[in-house]
C-alpha cells in the first residue's frame, strides 16, 4: 500500500474511532509496525493527529481534514452522485456550487457533459479549487465570490461572500455538507463555511444537496439550511433506508445512486 493510501486510511480510522494503536493498525493495513510509526510521526508533523505512547489520537485539526485527504473516501460513490446531480441541471443554467470533494466532482461533470458547449453555463462558487478547474473552460461563465480562504476546504468565507451574492439570482445551488439529519437539517463543522453556504442556498431557486451515505443521520456543529429548503438529496445506495424514508416524508426527493 502506497504511503498516501495508508495516510488516508489512518485518518479515516482516526475520524471514526478517535484513536489508533500501532500494532493493531499494522495488522489491519498489512504492513510493519515501524512503517505505521513513521506514518503517524509524519501526520503528527502536519498537525493532523496527536501522537501518544503506542499510537495516536484525534487532534482538533484532524476533525476537519484537509480536502486532499478526503478525496479517496467513497470515491466511486461520490462520482456516481456527481453524475446524477449534474444530470439534473439543464444546459444554460446559473448554478451555485460550494466547496467539497463531491461538489468538485459535480463541477467537473457539468463542464465535460456532452451538451456543455451548446449554451453557456454560469457557475457561481466560493471554492477556489473549483474556480481553478473551471476558469479554463470557455463554455463556462465563472463568478467567484470574495472572502478569506480556508486551507482545509479551499472555500472562501466571511462577509465578502455575502456582498458578492447579494442581488444575484441563481437557478440552482449544489451543496456539499458534512451532515444531513432528518430533524436538524444540513450542516457543516465550521460556522464560517456554513454562513457562506447558506448565502449560496438563499439566492437559489432550488437547492440540491449531494452527500454520501456516511453523512446521513449525522449531526454537525453549524446549520447550513433546514431540509425544507432542499428540493433534492442525491446520495448513494448504502443510505440507511429509515433515514431516506424520514427525509422523503418531508417532501424531499431522494436519489440513491
Amino acid at each position: 500500500m502506497a504511503a498516501h493510501s495508508r495516510w488516508t486510511r489512518l485518518l479515516e480510522m482516526l475520524s471514526t474511532e478517535g484513536h489508533v494503536d500501532v500494532i493493531d493498525t499494522a495488522e489491519r493495513l498489512g504492513c510493519s509496525a515501524a512503517t505505521i510509526r513513521r506514518d503517524l510521526d509524519e501526520l503528527a508533523r502536519q498537525n493532523l493527529l496527536t501522537r501518544t505512547r503506542g499510537g495516536a489520537v484525534v487532534s482538533a485539526v484532524a476533525y476537519d481534514l484537509p480536502l486532499r485527504y478526503k478525496v479517496a473516501r467513497k470515491a466511486d460513490e461520490k462520482l456516481r452522485i456527481a453524475k446524477a446531480a449534474a444530470a439534473l441541471i439543464p444546459s444554460g443554467s446559473t448554478v451555485g456550487i460550494n466547496g467539497g470533494t463531491t461538489t468538485s466532482e459535480v463541477a467537473r461533470e457539468l463542464a465535460v457533459r456532452p451538451d456543455a458547449g451548446d449554451t453557456t453555463l454560469t457557475v457561481v462558487t466560493n471554492a477556489i479549487n473549483i474556480a481553478n478547474e473551471l476558469a479554463v473552460r470557455p463554455q463556462v461563465k465563472l463568478v467567484v465570490t470574495g472572502g478569506v480562504a480556508r486551507p482545509n476546504s479551499y472555500e472562501l468565507v466571511g462577509p465578502l461572500v455575502d456582498s458578492v451574492l447579494h442581488g444575484l439570482a441563481l437557478d440552482y445551488t449544489i451543496l456539499g455538507v458534512d451532515a444531513v439529519h432528518p430533524r436538524l437539517g444540513a450542516a457543516t463543522h465550521d460556522e464560517s463555511e456554513a454562513g457562506a453556504n447558506r448565502a449560496l442556498a438563499d439566492c437559489a431557486g432550488k437547492v440540491f444537496v449531494v452527500a454520501d451515505s456516511s453523512k446521513l443521520g449525522r449531526r454537525a456543529f453549524a446549520l447550513v439550511c433546514e431540509l425544507s429548503a432542499v428540493s433534492v438529496l442525491v446520495t448513494d445506495k448504502d443510505a440507511p433506508a429509515e433515514i431516506v424514508e424520514e427525509i422523503s416524508q418531508q417532501g424531499i426527493e431522494v436519489l440513491c445512486v
